[in-house]
């Protein structure tokens, strides 16, 4: 079981299920650090960390790399480059890595949030995904590349320091139930 006066989560800061992660992570008194860049509005202001054009270009993937893991095409704009050069700093900051939105069949999640997801599967990172429509929890095998599903015996817990919470801006009740639920099957009684 991990501190809580250890733990950092990691997100963008968004509306959404970034924003629901922040919202836990402050009442529980986890320290956040949120990613950012000039002309991206946060919903969330604490820990918020704007990154400069050098640190975003560190961040930095091809469009088109990124549209052929995904099987599908993403906007070759300066705002969604930023995005994506963002997730890049969350995922790569946290050691355990929980994002809520819908698995797609091609075993990718939908979005831009599905970026920072197969980064975390690039990176060999525990990945977990509370996918709304299916209202369960899945972690990744990666040995066997595939999800799997959690059942009410095995939610996930936090069990690194380091964690990255991202996802959907249009989180449903399902979701933000399962995010502050997470917390308390965490840190609830340490």
């Amino acid at each position: 079981m991990v501190i809580r006066d250890d733990c950092i989560l990691f997100s963008g800061g968004a509306q959404g299920a970034e924003s629901e992660f922040g919202n836990a992570a402050e009442r529980f008194g986890i320290e956040e650090v949120n990613f950012s860049f000039d002309g991206h509005k946060s919903t969330r202001t604490r820990g918020l960390r704007v990154l400069n054009h050098e640190e975003l270009r560190a961040g930095d993937v091809s469009l088109a790399y990124v549209s052929r893991l995904m099987h599908r095409r993403y906007p070759d704009t300066p705002t969604f480059r930023k995005i994506l050069q963002s997730i890049w700093y969350q995922v790569n900051a946290g050691q355990e890595i929980y994002v809520v939105g819908a698995i797609q069949p091609d075993q990718t999640v939908r979005g831009g949030t599905g970026w920072g997801a197969e980064f975390a599967k690039l990176c060999n990172k525990p990945l977990f995904v509370f996918d709304q429509a299916k209202n369960a929890w899945f972690s990744w095998d990666g040995k066997h590349d595939r999800w799997l599903p959690r059942t009410d015996a095995e939610l996930p817990t936090i069990e690194h320091v380091h964690i990255t919470g991202t996802g959907t801006r249009l989180l449903e009740d399902n979701g933000r139930r399962a995010v502050n639920e997470l917390f308390e099957r965490s840190f609830a009684g340490v």
